[in-house]
């Protein structure tokens, strides 16, 4: 058998009386955790749930959502995890499109995953802890586990749609118990003595590298149902935690923060980052105000999720995604699908257990991804003499100015080495002459002052002169999807 929620039933006869979840001063142990799960499973084919059958969770980071996602597995269905705020027109597409029998939302949500499912013809199930609890003690545990193939589906992850709707990336059993063992593993990113958080569930970074790790290798996981802050700062210093994964959004707040020098996080002994590339001078600043190392990886939704890491036990390169895991392939291909020289630019390609099994009902869309075998990231990277890879910039965010490739996080490094500067973000403009130009939305420090014109000659100052942003605006806030990364698509350089 391989169902990814055998780690679970593993870990609860192992380590029955140890945290498993805990959300601010309620704790879960691995036996609660498991007996709960099993009851959900219960509860779920009651509802008529069988293998095989999607399930919708629409919860914020709750225990809740733990026991639905592991009951879902036992009970051998596909879970398929929405964010708590999608609206309805959103929850409906994805409701239909996945095909779902079933929604469980969260109860204090706005409502609008409950309006979907009745759009979509789909039950939804309100999930209020006292109810829901009270619904679980009157149902007897369904222990047993599903049967399931390792190349059967266990998690439909909706991609972020920049490229059109959401698509469904099918991800297996096999895939995901894959990654979280070379997670544990290998990297030995968990022991047992870990605490853990705060990444959201819904997305495949907290989900496989926080939870299914946890979950592995018998770690506490700190539930943190919104990222903020001071909230995260607390967290930390409140419970001794020990491992912080998060997005370079994240760290970036984490670091502005005025209680970030008096805050005791002395219990960190390393932090994770991925979901899109840490600027070198945050990792930097980072790991020497909060004295913890900062290793960086590489994985997307199809990948179950990671695909390269800065493993602890060699040698660190600020900037690097490190190398690819154990049983995973890279190449850095061209437009042509060949492979590029040494030294040169091209599209980060993987092969290995992880990749998704395809887009849901897609296949057309998943012949182009994946066209030999080799699954196209989108993402541009280099290799150095040593095998570490370095993201070069996302493929569609390459500028193309009056003939010269600009990279936009090059000079997104160069911004965030201003003092002032908190975060950065470089965008192609539309130019008549040109074909586009380069612009810069910037974040500054709390309590730091900057011109647009300072920065734009800061920067002239430091790169060649097709690459320095012509139009810099100064915001409040850079536009973020879900899991805390960039969305550039949604900034707004046409001022400043």
């Amino acid at each position: 058998m391989s169902n990814l929620a055998e780690f679970l039933t593993r870990t609860a006869r192992r380590h029955p009386g140890r945290t498993a979840l805990r959300l601010g001063t309620t704790d879960v142990t691995y036996a609660e955790l498991d007996e709960r799960s099993a009851r959900a499973a219960a509860l779920l084919r009651a509802e008529g749930v069988g293998p095989g059958d999607r399930v919708a969770l629409m919860l914020p980071n709750v225990p809740e959502f733990v026991v639905l996602y592991y009951g879902v597995l036992r009970a051998g269905g596909i879970v398929v995890p929405l964010n708590p705020l999608l609206k309805e027109r959103e929850v409906a597409y994805h409701l239909g499109d996945s095909g779902a029998v079933l929604l469980c939302e969260w109860h204090q949500a706005p409502g609008e995953g409950s309006q979907g499912a009745a759009a979509a013809g789909v039950r939804a199930l309100a999930v209020e802890p006292e109810a829901f609890a009270a619904t679980l003690a009157g149902l007897a545990p369904a222990y047993e586990i599903a049967e399931t193939a390792g190349e059967d589906v266990a998690v439909l992850l909706y991609t972020s749609g920049t490229t059109g709707r959401p698509k469904g990336a099918s991800l297996t059993h096999a895939g995901l118990r894959h990654n979280t063992e070379v997670t544990s593993v290998d990297i030995e990113l968990l022991t047992a003595e870990d605490v853990v958080g705060c990444l959201p569930l819904f997305h495949i970074f907290g989900q496989i590298c926080t939870l299914s790790t946890a979950v592995h290798a018998g770690a506490a996981l700190v539930l943190v149902p919104r990222f903020d802050p001071q909230t995260v700062l607390d967290t930390i210093a409140r419970d001794r935690a020990t491992v912080f994964e998060g997005v370079p959004t994240m760290y970036a707040a984490l670091l502005a923060h005025p209680a970030a020098a008096d805050t005791d996080v002395s219990s960190l002994r390393m932090c994770v980052s991925g979901g899109a590339s840490l600027p070198v001078e945050v990792l930097h600043g980072f790991e020497r105000r909060f004295g913890c190392p900062v290793l960086e990886g590489f994985g997307m939704s199809e990948t179950s999720p990671v695909v390269t890491f800065n493993h602890s036990d060699r040698p660190r390169k600020p900037g690097s995604i490190g190398t690819p895991i154990r049983d995973v392939e890279v190449r850095l291909l061209d437009d042509d699908g060949k492979d590029v020289e040494p030294g040169a630019v091209g599209e980060l390609s993987v092969r290995g257990p992880n990749v998704m099994k395809g887009y849901w009902n897609r296949p057309e869309e998943t012949a182009a991804a994946v066209p030999d075998g080799w699954l196209r990231t989108g993402d541009l990277a280099r290799a150095d003499d040593d095998g570490y890879l370095f993201i070069v910039d996302r493929k569609k965010d390459l500028i193309i100015r009056g003939g010269y490739n600009v990279y936009p996080r090059e000079i997104e490094e160069v911004l965030h080495e201003h003092p002032a500067v908190a975060l950065a973000a470089v965008v192609g403009v539309p130019h008549d002459h040109l074909g586009e130009e380069i612009a810069a939305a910037v974040v500054l420090r709390p309590g730091a002052q900057a011109t647009p014109d300072e920065l734009r000659d800061f920067v002239k100052e430091r790169v060649a002169a097709y690459k320095y942003p012509r139009h810099v605006r100064i915001v409040d806030a850079l536009p973020t999807g879900p899991s805390g990364k960039i969305l550039k698509r949604r900034i707004d350089v046409t001022t400043g």
